[in-house]
């Protein structure tokens, strides 16, 4: 199975979903996002080029819907529910990129949770959402994750799910404003054959598949 085949697709495991990204999404977005603008600043991407803008928030929405239907990525929002009144909050964003088929059959991943609710678990239960889907449902071999080695935070999260470390790459990725060094962590399907999200919650619950 692909992701032309299964995209737009949401991800669910208790109160936790992972949903795709939508334009409507703009206004909650643009408020977490400011509210964590010194958190998330040190780990921020960059462009080399400071003539480059950013793309506008729609803009960004459907490039990334676009890529998720070509097979190339899966941009989703992490949300989670309020048992009292059933809604689902925004508290962070992970997208798999850089999906390779052929003899590779790989991933990169990538994420950033609000720091208002850092220290829950949120962070390595959603690794280990999208990770088993993409080794369970789209049969990919591999998946990667680079970290900055000043970023103790998300050091902690692929520690508690039991990626590896593979690599040291230099100047890997421009963020902050400058080249900076990450750390590379990585896990095969066959080194997790019950998956990432039963053995970090400890039961036998596995993720649900919502698909369109």
């Amino acid at each position: 199975m692909t992701s032309r085949a299964v995209w737009p697709v949401s991800l669910s495991w208790g109160d936790l979903r992972l949903r795709p990204l939508r334009a409507a999404d703009r206004y909650e977005w643009d408020a977490v996002r400011w509210h964590n603008r010194e958190w998330l600043a040190p780990w921020e991407a960059s462009q080399p080029e400071p003539s480059e803008r950013p793309p506008s928030f729609g803009r960004f929405v459907r490039g990334q819907n676009r890529e998720a239907r070509a097979g190339r990525c899966l941009p989703w929002l992490i949300t989670e529910q309020d048992p009292g009144t059933g809604r689902f909050s925004l508290v962070g964003q992970l997208t798999v990129s850089s999906i390779i088929r052929g003899a590779f059959q790989s991933a990169t991943l990538g994420y950033w949770v609000d720091g208002r609710q850092a220290g829950r678990g949120i962070a390595p239960l959603a690794v280990a959402m999208a990770t088993d889907f993409c080794f369970e449902h789209l049969g990919l071999h591999r998946m990667q994750v680079n970290i900055r080695p000043e970023n103790a935070a998300s050091l902690r999260v692929v520690e508690k799910l039991g990626f590896r470390e593979e690599a040291y790459f230099k100047d890997y990725l421009h963020i902050a404003g400058a080249w900076a060094d990450h750390r590379a962590f990585a896990l095969t399907a066959p080194e997790v054959p019950d998956g990432l999200v039963r053995p970090f919650t400890g039961t036998e619950v596995g993720l649900t598949v919502h698909p369109r």
